[in-house]
C-alpha cells in the first residue's frame, strides 16, 4: 500500500455512525477550548500550502486522526475539521543567491477554528510538534517483519505501540500511554519547550516526549503558537520554501484559559 493510500486510511476512514451517546456529548462543548487546558488535537492536514504559492486569507484545512475526549463528558470526534488561513506566504528568492545572502523563506498559517457537530469553536492553540508526510508514514508502518513480527509502529519520537490494546512503551521500555477508545493516550513527558501533563491526553501517532519538527529538512519553526500569539505558526528557511504539506501531521495543544484571557 503507497504512503497516500495508508494515510488516507488510516486518518481519513469515516465512522460510519456515531453513537447517540458521543452525539449527545458533542452538545457539550464549550464556546472554546481554553477551559480544557490539557486537551491536544492530533491532526492531519487535508492541502498542501507552500510559501511558493500560497497567498495570505489562503484555507488551510486539517482533521483530527482520533477522538478527543474533554473533562466534561463531551468529545470531539474523529475527523473533525479544523479550519485555517494563510498569513503570509515569501518565496524563496531564487536558487542562484547564496544561501547565506537569501532572505527566509517564511510561511505562517493560523489556525482559526475546529467544527463539532454543528457547532464552530474557536481555537487557542500550540503547535507541541509537527510531522511532514514521510515521518508520518512511518509512524503507520510496522516494524520489518523479520526483524519483529509483532506488528508494532514506532510513534513520532520514538515511543513504540502495538497493534492490539497493549501499553505503549518508549525506548527504555516503561510504559508511556496507552491504546484505548480508538486511539492512543498518554501523559505527556517534558521535552524542551514542551512542558508535562497531569493527565491522559490524545496523542494520534506521536509520542508523549514528540517535541518539534520532524522531517521538515532545512526548514525551522520562527513560532509554534504562544499566550501572546496563541494558534499562529511561522516556518522559514534561507533553503527552501516551507510548505506544509499534505498528510503531514500536527499535535495541536489547548492553551489555559489564564493565558487565552491575557492575550485576547
Amino acid at each position: 500500500m503507497d504512503t497516500h493510500l495508508r494515510l488516507v486510511k488510516f486518518f481519513l476512514f469515516p465512522f460510519v455512525m456515531l453513537s447517540i451517546a458521543t452525539a449527545s456529548a458533542v452538545q457539550l462543548v464549550p464556546p472554546d477550548l481554553s477551559s480544557y487546558a490539557q486537551t491536544t488535537l492530533p491532526i492531519v492536514f487535508l492541502n498542501t500550502t507552500s510559501a511558493r504559492r500560497a497567498r495570505p486569507g489562503d484555507i488551510v484545512l486539517a482533521r483530527t486522526v482520533q477522538a478527543v475526549r474533554l473533562g466534561n463528558g463531551s468529545v470531539i470526534p474523529r475527523g473533525a475539521m479544523i479550519t485555517g488561513h494563510v498569513v503570509a506566504a515569501t518565496p524563496l528568492h531564487g536558487v542562484k543567491i547564496p544561501w547565506s545572502l537569501q532572505k527566509p523563506s517564511v510561511l505562517s498559517v493560523h489556525f482559526d477554528t475546529i467544527m463539532i457537530g454543528n457547532k464552530t469553536v474557536p481555537l487557542y492553540v500550540t503547535v507541541r510538534a509537527m510531522a511532514d508526510p514521510f515521518i508520518s508514514e512511518e509512524a503507520l508502518t510496522p516494524i520489518n517483519h523479520d526483524i519483529d513480527a509483532s506488528g508494532k509502529t514506532t510513534q513520532v519520537g520514538g515511543d513504540l505501540r502495538y497493534p492490539w490494546n497493549a501499553p505503549v512503551v518508549n525506548r527504555e521500555g516503561n510504559v508511556v500511554g496507552y491504546t484505548r477508545h480508538g486511539g492512543v493516550y498518554a501523559r505527556l513527558a517534558a521535552n524542551g519547550r514542551c512542558d508535562a501533563s497531569s493527565e491522559d491526553v490524545a496523542l494520534g501517532i506521536y509520542s508523549a516526549s514528540a517535541c518539534g519538527l520532524y522531517g521538515f529538512v532545512g526548514v525551522s519553526a520562527l513560532e509554534m503558537g504562544t499566550a501572546s500569539h496563541p494558534s499562529t505558526l511561522t516556518l522559514v528557511s534561507t533553503h527552501t520554501s516551507p510548505a506544509l504539506w499534505k498528510n503531514s501531521t500536527a499535535l495541536l495543544e489547548v492553551l489555559p484559559h489564564r493565558q487565552v484571557a491575557t492575550s485576547r
